[in-house]
C-alpha cells in the first residue's frame, strides 16, 4: 500500500498535549475501529492496535501515539506542530484560518511521510478555535 493522506480539526486547547489527547478521545467516541472500552493510551500497548495502524491506520488522529515538540526531528507515529516559520510560510500574519489551512494543506501534506502527522492552531476572529491536524498513514 502507498499511505493514505488525511486532514481534520480537533478542539482547541492552550496545551497542545491535550488538544491532541481530547482529539483523540473524541475521535475514539466516534470509531472505536473495533476496539471497545481502552483509551488511545491502552490501545498503544495493544500489539493488535499497533498492527491495526502500521498495516491501514485511520487516517485520524489515532495513528499517532504522541505530541512531539516542534523543533524536535521526526519520530514513528508521531504528531508535531510546525514551528512559527512553517506557519508563516503560508499564512504570514502567523495566526492561519481554517481557510488558509484548507487551502495550503496541499503543500503541507507533500512533505510529511508514511506514519508521520503535523498540526498548527486555527484562528477565527483573530482567537485561536480549533487544531488543525494532518499526516500520513504507515502502511
Amino acid at each position: 500500500m502507498g499511505g493514505n493522506q488525511w486532514a481534520g480539526t480537533g478542539p482547541y486547547r492552550e496545551d497542545l498535549t491535550a488538544a491532541f489527547r481530547q482529539a483523540q478521545a473524541e475521535e475514539l467516541a466516534k470509531d472505536d475501529h473495533g476496539f471497545p472500552g481502552r483509551d488511545i493510551v491502552e490501545l498503544w500497548e495493544d500489539e493488535a492496535w499497533q498492527e491495526y495502524v502500521l498495516t491501514g491506520g485511520t487516517c485520524t488522529v489515532l495513528d499517532f501515539y504522541a505530541l512531539v515538540d516542534a523543533g524536535s526531528a521526526d519520530g514513528f507515529a508521531t504528531v508535531k506542530p510546525l514551528t512559527e516559520a512553517e506557519v508563516r510560510s503560508w499564512a504570514p500574519d502567523g495566526r492561519p484560518t481554517h481557510e488558509q489551512w484548507e487551502a495550503a494543506l496541499g503543500e503541507l501534506l507533500d512533505p510529511v511521510g508514511r506514519g508521520h502527522g503535523r498540526c498548527t492552531v486555527l484562528y477565527r476572529d483573530g482567537e485561536p478555535a480549533e487544531v488543525g491536524y494532518w499526516g500520513c498513514t504507515a502502511d
